[in-house]
């Protein structure tokens, strides 16, 4: 199960995982995704929020995840990810030697920090 908002001017998804990651979680995750896009043109940034991660449901979840980033990480800025988790806070490091996006770590209680990176890249 996941949660999926944007910010006011629909350019930012902000994704909250609220258990192990299931396919269905990318389809929904791609419809907002593509909402962004129709509605402000752009997905400027993208903001993971999670205390610890929850895992995947099973292969499909993670083979879904992996296709959703290869067919999404170019049309996306700027990447935040919100967590007090030290392990996860290593992982965006070895993720952008894979991916477009520009990724910043924050702790989890920078959430408004976060947003203002996403917006400026400052």
């Amino acid at each position: 199960m996941i949660s999926v908002e944007t910010t006011s001017n629909s350019s930012i998804l902000i994704i909250t995982p609220q258990g192990p990651l299931e396919r269905q979680d990318f389809e929904t995750i791609g419809k907002e995704f593509d909402q962004a896009i129709v509605s402000s043109g752009k997905v400027t940034g993208l903001m993971i929020k999670m205390k610890s991660f929850p895992g995947w449901e099973n292969f499909e979840a993670i083979a879904t995840h992996l296709s959703f980033v290869a067919g999404h990480h170019r049309l996306i800025e700027r990447i935040a990810v919100a967590t007090d988790n030290s392990f996860l806070k290593l992982v965006p490091g070895l993720a952008s030697y894979f991916v477009h996006p520009k990724i910043q770590v924050f702790d989890l209680s920078e959430t408004e920090q976060a947003i203002f990176w996403l917006e400026t890249g400052r």
